[in-house]
Parts: C-alpha cells; structure tokens; sequence
C-alpha cells in the first residue's frame, strides 16, 4: 500500500474514533501506533492503552511517544499480549484496530470477537480491513494477499456479513464503509466497519 492509501485509512479511522466521543481507547495491534500518536495528542482523549504481541513494534512507538513529549496528553499504558485476550480490559469507550483482524488465523475470530465484544465491551468499535476486490488495482495477483502475514482478506460482502453477524450476536448495531479510495466498481483499498452497543 502506498503512502496515500494508508493515510487515507488513518484519517477515516481518526475521524470514526472521535465521532464517537471516546476518551478511554484500548488499540488491539497497535503496531507502532500510526493512529496512536494522533489520538493522543486529542485534548478529548483521556487514556490510551496500547496492546500488541510484537516487542519490536512497541519499542518502536515508545520511541515515537517520547517524541511527542507534552502534545501527549493522554495517559498511555503499553502492554505485550495477544490482541485476543481481553482479560481485565474494562472501561473503554471505544476499541480500535486497525488493519489487524486479517493477522489473525481464521478459526481464532470468534475468540477475538469474545475478547471484544464480552470482555472489554466498549460503547464503540473500529474495525478496518483490506477489501480484496481492490487487489487488482494494487498490483496484487489474485493467488497472494497484500501482506505476508495476512491470513485472508475478505471482499465487501464477506466483510458485511460478519460484521453484521458479530453485531447481531453481541448485542451493536453496525456501519461498514469503504475507506482508502473509492472504485465506483471495486470500492476502496480498505473498509471499515463502526460498531455501537444498543
């Protein structure tokens, strides 16, 4: 993905988190926090916590929130673990993540879903993904994903369909958007869906 394409995503992801009025976020794959460093410089945004397995990653965004130095007005904690454990998680308004659930091997969604959606239970949920029918125009050949640490990428129906599963079960209602660019055919590079509980 380009540079355009990705920041794209940030602002429409950004703008889906402060619509939503939260000021307690939890990022589940925070990599080293593209949309982090943003949301902490928010004025709103009260508390941050940071959550992805990798340690390189978040060795990577301390480096850049220290950066930051007194624009962070957020509290940040950072924590190592597995974005689908969601044990002792509570008291989030929103949960964000953001290009992650496609690192996630299939058959561990619904535990990720009851990591979220039981565990944690925010008022909000922002979920992007890559949209697959957009591959084509990305160079990508149908056999292969956009990353190699992808383990799948669903088209926009596929895409709908578990969101509005997940939100039917849990309890939300759900909107899903294109993002990142928008083929009159294709739709965009991503897709973003924004959960609300009811």
């Amino acid at each position: 993905m380009t540079t355009w394409w990705h920041e794209q995503r940030l602002e429409a992801a950004h703008k889906a988190v402060l619509d939503c009025g939260a000021t307690d976020i939890v990022d589940l794959g925070c990599g080293d926090g593209d949309l982090l460093v943003r949301l902490a410089v928010e004025p709103h945004v009260r508390r941050i916590t940071a959550i992805d397995l990798d340690r390189s990653v978040l060795d990577r965004l301390r480096v850049r929130l220290a950066a930051l130095g007194a624009l962070a007005t957020a509290q940040i904690e950072i924590i190592q673990r597995s974005m689908t454990d969601g044990s002792g998680l509570r008291g989030f308004d929103c949960a964000i993540l953001i290009e992650t659930i496609e690192h996630i091997d299939p058959g561990q969604l619904s535990v990720l879903e009851r990591a979220i959606f039981v565990h944690i239970r925010p008022q909000s949920v922002i979920v992007t993904t890559p949209n697959a029918e957009f591959n084509g125009l990305l160079g990508v050949p149908a056999h292969r994903f956009r990353h190699p640490g992808h383990r799948f990428e669903w088209d926009r129906a596929k895409f709908r369909s578990w969101a509005n599963g997940v939100a039917a079960r849990r309890g939300y209602g759900v909107a899903c958007t294109n993002i990142a660019g928008a083929h009159p055919v294709l739709g965009g590079a991503s897709q973003m869906a924004v959960f609300t509980a009811q």
